[in-house]
């Protein structure tokens, strides 16, 4: 198993959070079919929108949409299928992505900018620049990948308040 993990620490991703104390506010989850350009962007659309219901901040709705989409573009562009969870809690945004998928198989690489395997054919659909994993961890204060060849790739990210 390839892996990464930022300078913080990490925290585990399941709703028994062993980090946690106290119970979440929200939590979501949306089921992803790769290759689906059609419903792109409705997890993470959905997302923003239920953020802003709960009254989070401006900067925090930034961070998570932005962190979200990416997770949720790279299970439609590079996936079969994965699943995209958030739970908010009192201090903090949890996202969890989780896809079956070909894996990367040099993940310290795939965090540069610039650096995509991306397809030509995903590439000219205007996808494809590199900037999906870089980008989550700028919007994250806590990342982590864990990527199996043949098997998926899961991402955690969280952001707190």
């Amino acid at each position: 198993m390839k892996s990464y993990k930022s300078d913080k620490k990490y925290l585990y991703a399941d709703r028994k959070d062993k980090n946690h104390k106290g119970k979440f506010l929200m939590s979501m989850r949306f089921d992803i079919s790769g290759g689906n350009l059609d419903s792109a962007g409705e997890a993470s659309s959905t997302i923003k929108s239920k953020l802003k219901q709960l009254g989070i901040g401006y900067s925090i709705i930034r961070r998570v949409a932005i962190a979200s989409y990416e997770t949720e573009m790279n299970i439609v562009l590079h996936a079969n299928r994965g699943t995209l969870s958030v739970y908010v809690a009192e201090d903090h945004i949890k996202i969890i992505a989780v896809d079956e998928g070909p894996g990367i198989p040099n993940v310290e690489l795939a965090m540069q900018e610039g650096y995509s395997t991306a397809t030509e054919q995903i590439r000219e659909m205007g996808f494809g620049a590199g900037m999906g994993l870089p980008n989550m961890k700028k919007c994250s204060d806590q990342f982590e990948i864990h990527s199996d060849i043949g098997k998926g790739t899961k991402v955690m990210i969280v952001i707190f308040f």
